[in-house]
């Protein structure tokens, strides 16, 4: 039987898929040495080639086939969803750095993180959730005593009922009536046995399977954290009802609902009236994860768009041979770049519990990264042309996901604000995020300027709230532009300071100046198929 030639794929690339995630992405491997993870290269490195094979498919099934609400408050959700979620579990993504005693576990669990979210974003909402509580759970060591082993545990179980060895953990901390202005919650709290009675509604609940949540309510002494579960110790379920499931833009494989708590059982965490700064550790490391979560994306979108370059024909040369696109591409490869360095510096903080730097650098880092990437992925489907725009290509899927962690743990405002604050209630975050820029200082004239532009601004009281998006970037682009002079090829470090720190804004991808060396920028982002080249 012979195939009509009308049939034959011409001009082609390959599909890229059934390689190393990690080992292919040279940004993300050099800051895993860099960050002190070097000796935790080949588990990284097999974590990778792992996700760069059936994964990347149960991402499609996964977001093809989103979870629905039964009548019995579950969540019922496609197979690969459970597959997806049993490789972040059994691989520690939830919860292993904080009993790990091995090298920067932080470091290596943000490099995993980064490589799985690149086969599926969903699954990361409660992996992370699950992270993030550890610390905010350590307020309380009988809380602690009861709730760590069992978020530490490697397996996944998705049944909810008493008598499990292992959990994950959500939060539900906004209403219909505040938003991100939780202190104007209305969920009540009433003292009870051993415990409170919670009642209310939650506007957004991320990932309701979960087996408990932190949430906020309104105790006599003010807005106070609780520790809710799902199921109550002698089997019964707790008041926690599921109203619907949110029909989200993206993000679609993980389940967000609306609820209802009706005298729902709940340890509180922390002291009555302090429910804001108990929470606030979980918040600070989930902006990590929204970080990871938007670098990994960006990540594949420009793996996407390079390996289609490379290998796509049109007006007689390879598209990554014509300037203008090679231009493009490199310019996608800088941002790409710039946030692999700073989301795996920013685990480097958490694993020396560097929390001055942490604080602001995470606020900052997640304003910046989380807003740059939808315009990034656009980019980069526009790079592959009316194929990027179907639903055969992953590009669809990752541009609907690329709005979220910009909304997520506050949106770009709050995090703009946040800076503030972080500066008037903590100023030592301040001086550990100029001392890190500062390590790169007489290494480029673009960065010193940079620099000293972000201490006038910092210094300025007049109208800081109106300011504060512009002072954000500046700050984030200054930390990204350090770091790239210090660790990055020349090239990636010229060609990021002339056009991120010595510009005014409003640029597009693609206007890079000349005299760049975008094809040693683009070759060393472009992810190598066995046998094609």
């Amino acid at each position: 039987m012979t195939t009509s030639p009308y049939l034959r794929a011409a001009n082609q690339p390959p599909p890229l898929e059934g390689y190393d995630l990690f080992s292919q992405d040279r940004p993300l491997v050099e800051a895993l040495r860099r960050e002190g993870a070097a000796a935790r290269e080949d588990e990284c490195a097999a974590f990778g080639r792992l996700c760069g094979g059936e994964p990347l498919e149960l991402g499609r099934f996964a977001n093809e086939n989103p979870p629905v609400l039964r009548r019995d408050d579950e969540v019922e959700f496609h197979p690969a969803w459970h597959q997806l979620l049993r490789i972040g579990v059994e691989h520690g993504l939830h919860a292993f750095p904080w009993d790990d005693s091995g090298s920067a576990p932080h470091v290596a669990r943000a490099a995993r993180f980064m490589t799985l979210a690149y086969a599926e974003a969903g699954v990361g909402c409660p992996l992370s959730m699950t992270y993030a509580a550890v610390p905010a759970l350590r307020h309380d060591a009988e809380l602690a005593a009861v709730w760590m082993p069992l978020l530490a545990a490697r397996a996944y179980d998705p049944e909810l009922r008493t008598g499990k060895t292992n959990a994950l953990m959500g939060m539900s901390l906004t209403e219909r009536q505040g938003g991100s202005d939780v202190r104007a919650n209305e969920t009540r709290a009433e003292p009870a046995s051993e415990g409170y009675l919670l009642t209310g509604e939650k506007w957004f609940c991320s990932a309701p399977m979960c087996d408990a949540f932190l949430v906020l309510a309104q105790a006599p002494g003010g807005l106070t954290c609780f520790v809710l579960p799902r199921v109550l110790p002698d089997g019964t379920r707790n008041g926690f009802h599921l109203q619907r499931l949110k029909d989200k833009l993206g993000n679609r494989s993980n389940a967000s609902a609306e609820i209802e708590l009706r005298e729902a059982w709940a340890a509180r965490l922390g002291e009555e009236g302090r429910g804001v700064a108990t929470i606030i550790e979980m918040v600070v490391h989930t902006r990590l994860d929204c970080v990871l979560g938007s670098a990994a994306l960006m990540r594949r979108a420009v793996a996407e768009a390079t390996h289609h370059a490379a290998h796509r024909v049109a007006f007689g040369r390879r598209l990554v041979e014509q300037p203008l696109h090679l231009n493009v591409l490199a310019d996608l490869c800088l941002d790409s770049e710039a946030a692999t360095a700073t989301a795996l510096r920013l685990a480097r903080a958490v694993d020396e519990d560097d929390r001055a730097f942490q604080r602001l650098a995470t606020t900052v880092a997640k304003y910046l990264v989380c807003k740059s990437t939808p315009a990034l992925v656009a980019e980069a489907l526009e790079c592959i042309g009316g194929n990027g725009y179907v639903e055969e290509s992953p590009l669809p899927r990752l541009f609907r996901e690329s709005p979220l962690n910009s909304l997520w743990e506050g949106a770009g405002n709050v995090n703009a604000l946040d800076l503030w604050r972080a500066a008037a209630r903590e100023p030592e975050s301040v001086d550990a995020l100029l001392a890190e820029i500062e390590l790169a200082a007489g290494a480029d004239a673009r960065l010193d300027a940079a620099l000293e532009r972000l201490r006038r601004e910092l210094g300025d009281g007049e109208e800081p709230e109106y300011r504060a998006r512009s002072v954000a970037a500046l700050a984030a682009l200054s930390l990204q532009g350090s770091l790239l002079v210090r660790h990055a090829p020349a090239e990636v470090a010229d060609a990021f300071c002339a056009t991120r720190l010595d510009t005014g804004g409003g640029r597009a991808h693609g206007t890079l100046p000349r005299g760049i060396d975008c094809a040693a920028i683009v070759e060393r982002h472009r992810p190598r198929l066995s046998g094609c080249g």
